[in-house]
């Protein structure tokens, strides 16, 4: 790690059990009796040794004992026999046992017994506080070595020794025993067949130097150079740093919480690996010192602080993932097979936090309880002897709620009989009423796991509310009477059905007796599942609080209740159902509220379904067949390993939130989870057989559907080498991981018979970049003492194809611009000036050329399609690919002054010219006339007065012309009176003509503009459809393109990754190719409403603009009409009839 993290596997030994003490041993099968034993244990808890007088030296390992308990006495004659020879009696023996039960799996089990010279039980408690120390299984590969060196040290023969056969049968695989003596006289030992070695004389520097010479570490001698160039036989500061760094340091880490090494740090490893002092003085580090760091604890797979609890336990038990198990009585089959108290102790101390009992109603004349597979020839178990186990094994390696998972098929005298033993039996651990702060109310989440530490909750059927208070109270009232029978006839007991009765008899005298296949197979097909019942005690109701199971209906459902205290049970076959078309919903479910899968019935094998597929939708109790050490379990011990092996696990943030959504069949990046890519390299093996025969190693990955990739990644076999093959084989890259939080990396070794010989199970989410010795485990995730694989791991962002020069600019701008400057001194050698280059955007590509089609620049004309010689008015570009330019108006604006410069426009305004100036010329014709009729008849009338006056006398002339004044004053106002009539007539016509043209000018404008718009419009949508086909048929050709290219791609070497490509390809492609649509969708979206809107702007402006027109039009037909106004023609034309009469 980049931070130094101390990893204290170690538990506390008490001195005494260093120093040893002395004990009588027997096991019970096959019988053995060795009295006085010296037993200790060694200094860091790895094994129990023992030898007695005479006998070679024997050991056990510590991580394969599952518990520590007082035993009981021997019931064996011959044990007591062998007891009575050394003077101890069976009175003797009470209280002094110790029982370790140890094994390789949960199933296989071997019983020790020591028994002690006093009842004392210090023994007991120091032994129970060295077992179940998980961390002690993830030790580096060095503290391995040390750990088998110790062993042999142990194994002596009868004088105290270290026989050289011993050593040999370690180093046997691929090597022969030549070889082996040779080296162990190169070391000063001796070497002979039959030699023995002081175990003083054979220390630890010294076997793993015997380890160097038969087992050489030429894979890190080949990276050492790599690093140091072959230059030197050391690494620099400088050179570790580096190599730190660039391989050892996963670069999706945050550098505050996880800093890259500098040469402080790098010093300290040096300090505390390098071997040769001058070396270390010197800042240096030599091949020794170097293999050292990559075989310790500094250097492990996974980040060690992951083994501790270190997830939040406050969050409600719904969102956390329970370690669960099905039928957990049973060690084998589900037919026929054998039901055990001790798995319950197995499964719990195992780190399983939900157990399942099945209790029937017991046959014998005690009426006690039984818990059996029903119906299915299988033995019993005592119900009360379960829950002691239960009660003793429940909180030994995980603090954490117990749920115990009961199928109730018992009458109610026999539930009743349940309720008091659990009452009885666990006391204060029974959760029997609800916590206080959290009521048994709708909408109210569950309590958390801190909330209940050390509590055991029973999950049963329960009664309604007010039907169980009324049986409880009438239950009390029958036992304060002391009417212990009564209630079953209170209660109603369930008669049961004679059928099914004979059915049960008929096939349980089967039991312990052996069943031909084909017996089997018509008891399974005659075998029905028979339900819990229904018919539930009040007191066993009563105790049943956070997990209260119902029949599931429907998410709908559920979801309306929202009682998050209720929880259902589904087969695999039906939570696969459901999975298949209600994924999200089951999600959504499994946020809110408990779900428990168990295996369908068709699985008599007891073999396991895939866990992972429930997992992915949120399941928190997916129950297992913890008998069964196959790839199911594997995975879920393997991933239950984390959070200090507690038996929770706290769900990914997406799958807890309300708030977000989450598809379990996802193809793509979930919304804030950063997908990965995940690359392993095998290089060799170490200690993986002490047979001479071929292996291999197979990488698989299991997650999401997506994810999940299996059988697939393999390498070569190497043949007759077991112990240190070497594969050097090609990365397996798992190209996108898209939740690397829910994903595993299971590296398994097999023979060439393509047995198992090592497995590990790596969560994703805390595994470690760099080059890793990955220590194997066995099929029950017991780790082996050896076998170890090296490889170098690779954790990266996920970048999908033809983004990784942006990403690396990104990530590495300095370097993105040295190369850019670069290829510009390059530029300039070839005499272009750099003011030549232009910045362009690094991330155009050939696509963008391509992506411009002809017609994206076009010309859109205003004219409507109607006026076929109306104008073009303006012209607007636009292309459809270019994202990162402004978008320019693909149609124009139309203005007024455009409408009116159109040819309809102009030719409607000339006729109206023409009407007018008709009009006028008509009204001047007249106006020409009268004028002339007036001018003649005023003359005339003058010229005759003239003579007249001439004769008349002239006494008379005064009164004359006084009355010819007047006469002409008359005739002068009537004509002047005629003439404004005519002129306000005249001007009043042509007005009237005018209102009308103006009028119908203003209607023909917004009816032209309307006609453009509309044109304009479609124009757009013509528009859009080509931009549209011609995106679709580009996507078409990238996408064949790309898929031949894959198809052509000759570094995919078989057929199932090419069709995942092809797969994520067509998967990536369809999103991309929707975001593409969705965006051009948008940007056309957007162009449309910006014509509309310009549009209405336009149709304001000329309503505006039309309005102001007949406005003015009005203002001017009122000055017009208005009596008191003249006109200039007509004041000129009175004056000049004024002066032709007056001067």
């Amino acid at each position: 790690m980049t931070k130094s993290y101390e990893f204290n596997w170690q538990k506390h030994l008490p001195e005494f059990m260093q120093e040893g003490n002395s004990f009588d041993r027997f096991d019970e099968d096959p019988y053995i009796f060795e009295p006085n034993c010296q037993m200790r244990v060694d200094e860091y808890g790895f094994f129990i040794t023992w030898k007695s007088e005479g006998k070679e030296g024997q050991v056990l390992e510590c991580s394969l004992i599952n518990s520590i308990r007082v035993g009981a006495v021997p019931k064996d004659p011959k044990i007591l026999s062998s007891f009575e020879t050394i003077g101890k009696t069976e009175a003797d023996l009470e209280g002094c046992i110790i029982c370790i039960c140890s094994g390789t799996d949960l199933v296989n089990l071997n019983f020790m017994f020591l028994v002690a010279e006093s009842p004392d039980t210090k023994w007991i408690e120091g032994l129970r506080s060295v077992i179940h120390n998980f961390k002690a299984n993830n030790v580096c590969p060095m503290t391995c070595l040390k750990k088998h060196w110790m062993r042999m040290c142990f194994l002596t023969n009868v004088n105290g020794k270290i026989p050289v056969r011993g050593i040999t049968r370690t180093f046997a695989s691929g090597k022969t025993e030549k070889g082996i003596f040779q080296a162990l006289k190169d070391l000063g030992l001796p070497s002979g067949k039959n030699d023995e070695i002081e175990p003083s004389d054979f220390t630890f520097d010294i076997f793993y130097a015997l380890t160097q010479k038969i087992c050489p570490r030429t894979d890190i001698e080949e990276l050492f150079k790599k690093i140091n160039g072959s230059k030197t036989d050391y690494l620099t500061v400088d050179q570790l740093v580096s190599f730190l760094n660039e391989n050892q340091r996963d670069p999706r880490l945050n550098e505050i919480l996880f800093p890259f090494y500098d040469p402080k740090r790098a010093m300290q490893i040096i300090e505390k690996y390098e071997r040769d002092e001058g070396l270390k003085k010197k800042g240096h580090m030599s091949s020794d010192g170097f293999c050292r760091y990559l075989m310790s604890d500094e250097n492990a797979p996974v980040f060690l602080d992951r083994l501790e609890l270190y997830q939040e336990m406050d969050q409600p038990l719904a969102h956390y993932f329970i370690s669960s198990s099905h039928n957990t009585y049973l060690t084998g089959r589900q037919f026929g097979g054998k039901s055990s108290v001790e798995m319950y102790r197995q499964v719990l101390l195992a780190g399983c936090r939900c157990v399942e009992l099945d209790c029937w109603d017991g046959k014998g004349e005690d009426q006690e309880p039984i818990i059996t597979h029903g119906k299915a020839m299988c033995t019993d178990i005592l119900f009360k002897d379960v829950i002691q186990a239960i009660k003793e094994t429940a909180f030994v390696t995980s603090e954490y709620p117990v749920i115990l998972s009961f199928e109730n098929h018992c009458s109610k005298p026999q539930q009743y009989k349940m309720a008091k033993y659990c009452e009885e039996i666990f006391g204060d651990l029974l959760l029997k009423q609800p916590l206080e702060n959290y009521p048994i109310e709708p909408a109210r989440p569950l309590p958390s796991p801190n909330d209940l530490k050390r509590k055991i909750l029973i999950k049963n059927k329960r009664l309604k509310p007010e039907v169980e208070q009324k049986q409880l109270e009438a239950f009390k009232k029958h036992m304060e009477a002391g009417e212990t029978n009564t209630p079953a006839i209170i209660m109603g007991e369930e008669n049961e059905d004679d059928t099914e009765n004979g059915l049960f008899v008929h096939i349980r005298w089967f039991i312990g007796g052996d069943v031909a296949e084909d017996s089997e197979e018509a008891l399974i097909a005659q075998y029905t599942y028979v339900g819990a019942t229904t018919n539930i005690h009040p007191y066993l109701s009563a105790m049943v609080n956070y997990a209260q199971p119902v029949k599931f209906q429907s998410f709908d459902l559920a979801e309306e209740r929202n009682i998050y205290h209720n929880m259902s049970s589904f087969n695999e076959s039906v939570g696969l159902g459901y999975l298949k078309t209600n994924a999200i919903e089951f999600v959504n479910y499994n946020k809110r509220q408990m779900s428990r899968i168990y295996p369908k019935g068709g699985r008599v094998d007891s073999s396991n379904y895939m866990p992972q597929i429930f997992w992915n939708a949120g399941c928190q109790m997916v129950s297992l067949n913890f008998q069964t050490p196959d790839l199911a379990m594997q995975l879920n011990q393997g991933k239950f390993e984390y959070n200090g092996s507690c038996g929770y696990l706290l769900k990914p943030d997406f799958m807890r939130r309300s708030d977000r959504m989450f598809d379990p069949f996802s193809e793509t990046p979930v919304d804030g989870v950063i997908a990965a890519t995940c690359s392993v390299q095998v290089f060799s093996g170490q200690f993986l057989s002490d047979k001479k025969i071929g292996t291999y190693v197979e990488v698989d990955m299991y997650g999401l559907p997506t994810d999940t990739i299996r059988k697939e990644f393999r390498t070569r076999m190497v043949m007759n080498n077991g112990l240190n093959p070497a594969y050097n084989e090609e990365p397996f890259v798992f190209r996108k991981v898209i939740l690397p939080d829910l994903a595993v990396l299971r590296i398994a070794v097999y023979d060439d018979n393509n047995k198992l010989i090592g497995q590990r199970i790596l969560p994703l989410d805390g595994l470690q970049a760099g080059y890793r010795h990955i220590s194997l485990r066995n099929e029950g995730n017991n780790p082996l003492s050896l076998p170890t694989i090296f490889c170098q791991i690779i954790l990266k962002t996920y970048v999908p194809d033809g983004f990784g020069a942006i990403v690396d600019a990104l990530s590495d701008p300095k370097k993105f611009l040295t190369i850019a400057e670069k290829r510009a001194d390059q530029m300039k050698a070839l005499g272009i000036d750099t003011n030549d280059i232009a910045d362009v955007p690094s991330g155009s590509s050939k696509n963008d050329k391509k992506g411009k089609g002809k017609g994206d620049t076009i010309k859109a004309s205003v004219t409507p399609q109607a006026s076929s010689d109306m104008a073009q008015t303006s012209n607007a570009a636009q292309n459809n690919t270019a994202e990162t330019k402004k978008d320019t108006a693909l149609v124009p604006n139309v203005s007024i002054d455009d409408l009116k410069q159109m040819k309809d426009q102009n030719v409607m305004q000339k006729a109206h010219c023409s009407q007018v100036e008709k009009m006028v010329s008509v009204h001047d014709k007249e106006r020409t006339t009268l004028e002339k009729l007036l001018e003649k008849a005023i003359k005339k009338r003058g010229e005759n007065n003239c003579q007249e006056l001439k004769k008349e006398t002239e006494d008379k002339i005064q009164t004359l012309v006084t009355d010819h004044k007047a006469k002409v004053k008359d005739i002068t106002a009537q004509h002047t009176k005629e003439w404004s009539e005519l002129s306000s007539t005249h001007s009043s016509e042509e007005q009237d003509m005018k209102d009308i043209h103006v009028t119908q000018q203003c209607e023909h404008l917004k009816k032209l503009l309307t006609t453009v718009q509309e044109q304009q419009t479609m124009q757009l949508k013509v528009i859009h459809e080509r931009q549209n086909k011609e995106m679709r048929a580009n996507q078409a050709k990238m996408s064949m393109e790309n898929s031949k290219a894959i198809s052509q791609d000759k570094s995919i070497k078989n057929k199932a990754e090419r069709e995942r490509r092809v797969r994520e390809l067509n998967s990536s492609n369809t999103k991309k190719f929707l975001d593409e649509r969705k965006r051009l969708a948008m940007k056309h979206q957007k162009e449309m409403e910006q014509l509309q809107k310009n549009q209405r702007e336009q149709l304001e402006k000329l309503e505006k603009f039309n309005e102001q027109r007949l406005k003015m039009s009005r203002s001017l037909s009122e000055l017009v009409k208005c009596p008191t106004t003249a006109s200039p023609r007509h004041v000129s034309f009175t004056k000049q009839i004024a002066s032709f009469f007056f001067f």
